[in-house]
């Protein structure tokens, strides 16, 4: 697999709740939160979001990462494999987690929905973060395993379609609360409409198309807002690029005429902020929405649409 190559650091991470979204437990915990709930595991922060936001009072929903943890970084403990198997459901990314796709494929591969299967992939960036050519634009992700972009949850309107799929696949595993799901899918779905409206309108008269990013996750937002997305780093955020790539990527931020380079919230802005200054350009924040801080009171409508308010100004739009 194309994520295989990705460094995964060797510390078991025990489930902890993610912050500010109702309904949501801690892994291994829902025997009393979720008393005559289903019970949903989710592997990171966007489709634990979605999850809580569609499965709402009829569901419990558990996260597998801990809040402000880089997702990638994810090993699972004996006890988190054994609550993918034996949950009502899991919702994941297939190529963000290796360890929960392995666990998924071994014990709930009838319950569980990979977001990426039900929407149009892009491909992946290569490691450096060259964009490869579009060709197979269009198809399903399971059609390009090992060269599909994972980054999915960046375009509002492909989240809008999971979370339509995802309250046909709950309906369908609970049938005794299906109006429920399908009627809180249609309101979520309605919710990033409006978010995907909004960026369309932001995003669509600004004299800069290209945005400068610590790393290859914004390819979706990029795809669906007419823009380019030229990366620090390709899909995995703790690789760092080589003097001859950074030079390289100096001369094509002079050459882009680009203002700001974007730094993250959960990856060191070292590199970003280094290569800011070479290039004589500013840095600003473009949350790639990977996860929250502990503690935080953002969710992801609240930070995609301060995503938007960054762009805007970086990017001259009117």
């Amino acid at each position: 697999m194309f994520f295989s190559r990705w460094r995964l650091r060797a510390l078991p991470i025990t489930a902890l709740a993610v912050t500010g979204l109702a309904g949501l437990t801690a892994c291994g915990g829902g025997d009393a939160a979720g008393a005559g709930k289903s019970e949903i595991v989710a592997s990171f922060y966007p489709v634990a979001w979605l999850a809580g936001k569609v499965g709402g009072p009829d569901a419990a929903v558990q996260t597998l990462t801990r809040p402000g943890t880089e997702p990638h970084d994810l090993e699972l403990t004996a006890r988190q494999i054994a609550d993918v198997r034996k949950a009502d459901y899991t919702v994941y990314v297939k190529g963000v987690q290796p360890a929960v796709d392995d666990a998924v494929s071994k014990g709930a591969k009838d319950r569980a929905l990979d977001a990426a299967s039900v929407i149009k992939t892009i491909p992946a960036p290569a490691a450096d973060g060259h964009e490869h050519g579009h060709e197979g634009e269009g198809e399903q992700g399971h059609d390009h395993e090992g060269s599909a972009d994972p980054h999915i949850w960046l375009d509002p309107s492909r989240m809008a379609a999971i979370a339509t799929a995802l309250g046909d696949r709950l309906a369908a595993a609970d049938p005794g609360h299906a109006a429920g799901y399908k009627s809180r899918a249609a309101a979520t779905a309605a919710e990033l409409t409006r978010l995907d409206q909004a960026f369309r309108d932001g995003l669509k008269s600004c004299r800069q198309k290209t945005i400068v990013t610590a790393h290859a996750a914004f390819g979706y937002l990029a795809d669906r807002y007419g823009l380019k997305q030229v990366s620090i780093a390709g899909v995995d955020p703790a690789a760092e690029p080589s003097p001859r790539r950074l030079a390289e990527l100096t001369h094509e931020v002079k050459a882009a005429g680009a203002t700001t380079v974007f730094t993250e919230t959960l990856v060191s802005a070292r590199v970003a902020e280094s290569l800011a200054r070479s290039a004589g350009v500013r840095t600003a924040v473009l949350d790639p929405v990977e996860g929250v801080k502990e503690g935080s009171s953002d969710d992801y409508l609240s930070i995609m649409r301060r995503n938007l308010d960054t762009l805007k100004p970086a990017l001259g739009c009117s």
